[in-house]
């Protein structure tokens, strides 16, 4: 009887999963797809902003997966074609791109030097997700954000998706592709600063599902004084479940002289060197508190 049981059990099909919780999807195709690269073509550039278009053959394939120098992206293809800007690196570029469908995986690469000064602050966030907004949030370090060792958030400036160009000069790229400014789903959602001034910067994330609940993983790549002997690379990967909820995904010191320093608070240990405030949780419970991080449920005028 114990047997009969076993062998029932062993035999069950597990219920259905909902193709939004199943990852990244892959095209329809059965043969492989041709990938194509019109841009970036290789060679130098000085454009600070690197365009990454192209076709695949598979219509069907959506999103393409992106990697430029290492970091994974995901980018949404519209009839075949996919088309974003990206902050360019100073100095080698490379641009990996890949489709995947039922006949498996093909990949084109290009190389391109940009001759273009190093950016000091780097923040790129995306999902794994279709159909939901990871969006970005930055808090940067104002004249009145810091005194005597303790941070006061509320006092930040804020820069996210309604609101993109901060007092200090940091920029937020809107998630446009394909004309569209309010699509849920991949991202990218991009923020740079080419003269960031000293001082303790967040970055936080708010999670809006749409439709059914879905999770998502949210995955961040910080890129500080990058191509500079004092580059700073961190990746931080973070699951998220709860709607409206902000969460922080990194603290940035900016030291100066080309220096600074990483803390993410679900893989290292309090910081407590100089120049780090005292009370970083307690500023978080306060910005939690305000709601500043919450985005109202999606990006009207986004």
């Amino acid at each position: 009887m114990l047997s009969v049981l076993l062998a029932g059990l062993l035999t069950q099909t597990a219920p259905p999963v909902s193709a939004r919780q199943q990852g990244v999807p892959i095209g329809r195709g059965d043969k492989v797809p041709t990938v194509v690269l019109s841009a970036p073509s290789g060679g130098w550039t000085v454009d600070r902003m690197m365009l990454i278009e192209g076709t695949v053959s598979d219509a069907t394939v959506d999103p393409v997966v992106v990697s430029i120098n290492g970091d994974r992206y995901l980018m949404r293809t519209q009839g075949g074609r996919f088309s974003r800007k990206f902050p360019a690196a100073s100095g080698k570029n490379v641009v990996t791109v890949m489709a995947t469908n039922k006949g498996g995986t093909a990949r084109t690469q290009a190389t391109s030097y940009a001759q273009v000064p190093p950016v000091p602050l780097k923040a790129i966030l995306t999902s794994d997700t279709d159909g939901v907004y990871t969006d970005l949030h930055i808090y940067e370090p104002t004249d009145a954000s810091s005194a005597d060792d303790t941070l006061d958030v509320t006092s930040m400036a804020h820069v996210y998706w309604a609101n993109t160009e901060s007092p200090s000069g940091g920029t937020f790229f809107l998630n446009e592709q394909g004309g569209d400014f309010d699509q849920p789903a991949y991202g990218p959602y991009l923020y740079i600063h080419r003269a960031p001034p000293k001082g303790v910067y967040l970055v936080a994330t708010n999670y809006w599902p749409s439709g059914d609940k879905a999770h998502t993983v949210a995955t961040l790549n910080l890129a500080l004084f990058e191509g500079t002997p004092g580059e700073v690379r961190r990746r931080v990967r973070i699951p998220l479940a709860t709607p409206g909820t902000t969460r922080v995904l990194a603290w940035v010191n900016i030291l100066g002289d080309g220096q600074a320093e990483v803390y993410v608070p679900s893989a290292d240990p309090k910081p407590k060197g100089k120049g780090w405030p005292t009370n970083l949780e307690e500023a978080v419970k306060e910005l939690q508190k305000s709601g500043d991080g919450e985005s109202g449920g999606g990006e009207e005028g986004y």
